[in-house]
């Protein structure tokens, strides 16, 4: 979590606990329920509601190793049982116009109120170990409920596309009260598969940095190793995602909070998966070339386009403008560039328009994207508060077709 959001850990659990005591989680939305479920809700996002209850921590994934499946999107949310944490995980087999509910991980390590955080879905795109091309993880922060707290990491694999889970294995488990969030998966040039997560276990050295572990076969892992870690003990990289882009390198973006820091998308590239420079470098940031820029929960997509860097796709939490005011697009705005992440970058209609986005751990926070229909349109679920406060996801396909 980012450097003011140590705070706010806690506080969306209170808050979540609130919310859905008592609900229960339905285990399944079809396509019909949702075409009637449009966003009118009086603070709601624009776009198609995914399901009727909380959905918190969205994430994207096309099927491409998978055989016959290959083309399915497949979407997760974080959501609650009364106060037992569990991943939705969601398919469409039509580019994103609806989808519908497949599968359920229910980790006991976020069960009767130990807690659940910012999940992650990955699908292997090769051979790891035993787990064959095509395999999806699952991947959480669980136990920042627990007294005393002990965070860990936990990975889940489905071998049939998401509909059922296991436990993997359990990379990391905190050796204090420090937190350990935003797990991002990876597989490296030469086969290993890489764990990324912001680690808050350092402390007073670094309030937060971003490490990594990896593995051979998905259930032995090495220890961390830094990968972004400033030599400002107060500031605070987190909120990892990383994507293959073109020429096979590989590129991570994330946000730099703290004291002195403000939360801006920061980025660095790696040739392989597994270097990834000095780690007390933070970075270069991005700006559009109207000199706007995003703070927070910074999400990135890859696709490979005409050009020869492909096209990439940014949003992050709030849009500012250059003089460092809310811009007018907050929530409304996705960046593009066709030459890499030095860009140029320019703007373009978000698929899915949030009300008024603010430092929060709801309203367009971590809004995954994907391209759709041959690249030509972009997929966004983003989440948002209802009229009643509930924190819910939305999803859509933008109405205008993407330049190519």
């Amino acid at each position: 979590m980012a450097a003011h959001r140590r705070r706010r850990g806690w506080l969306l659990l209170t808050a979540l606990a609130v919310l859905v005591a008592g609900a229960v989680v339905s285990t399944t939305t079809g396509p019909a329920a949702q075409a009637a479920t449009r966003a009118t809700e009086a603070n709601g996002a624009s776009g198609t509601l995914l399901r009727p209850n909380v959905g918190l921590y969205p994430r994207l994934v096309r099927l491409q190793h998978s055989g016959p499946a290959n083309g399915t999107i497949l979407g997760s949310v974080v959501t609650f049982d009364g106060n037992t944490g569990l991943g939705a995980i969601y398919a469409s087999k039509d580019e994103g116009r609806s989808f519908e509910q497949i599968g359920t991980v229910a980790d006991p390590a976020s069960a009767n109120g130990k807690g659940l955080c910012c999940a992650t879905l990955y699908e292997l795109p090769r051979r790891v170990g035993d787990l064959a091309a095509g395999t999806l993880l699952w991947a959480s922060s669980a136990g920042q409920s627990t007294n005393p707290r002990q965070m860990s990491i936990q990975v889940w694999a489905s071998r049939d596309h998401g509909r059922t889970w296991s436990h993997l294995a359990t990379p990391v488990v905190a050796q204090n009260t420090g937190g350990l969030w935003e797990p991002e998966f990876t597989v490296t040039r030469d086969g290993r598969l890489m764990v990324f997560y912001s680690d808050e276990t350092d402390q007073p050295a670094h309030s937060q940095l971003l490490v990594a572990q990896s593995s051979a076969d998905g259930v032995h892992w090495t220890g961390r190793v830094p990968v972004v870690a400033s030599s400002d003990p107060a500031a605070r990289p987190g909120m990892s995602i990383v994507r293959r882009i073109a020429g096979g390198h590989y590129l991570m973006t994330y946000e730099v909070c703290g004291p002195s820091y403000d939360c801006k998308v920061h980025y660095r590239e790696s040739p392989d998966g597994a270097r990834w420079g000095d780690p007390s470098d933070l970075g270069p940031t991005v700006r559009a070339t109207d000199g706007t820029y995003f703070r927070h929960t910074p999400t990135i997509t890859w696709e490979p386009g005409r050009g020869r860097d492909g096209r990439l796709f940014l949003t992050g939490q709030i849009l500012y403008a250059a003089d460092g005011t809310v811009a007018e697009g907050n929530g409304h705005t996705v960046f593009v560039s066709d030459h890499g992440p030095a860009g140029p970058w320019r703007a373009i209609p978000a698929p899915v328009s949030v009300p008024d986005p603010y430092d929060n751990y709801c309203p367009n926070y971590s809004s995954p994207l994907l391209t759709v229909r041959h690249g030509t349109r972009l997929l966004e679920i983003a989440t948002a508060y209802d009229s009643d406060g509930v924190c819910k996801a939305y999803y859509a396909t933008g109405s205008e077709p993407v330049a190519r």
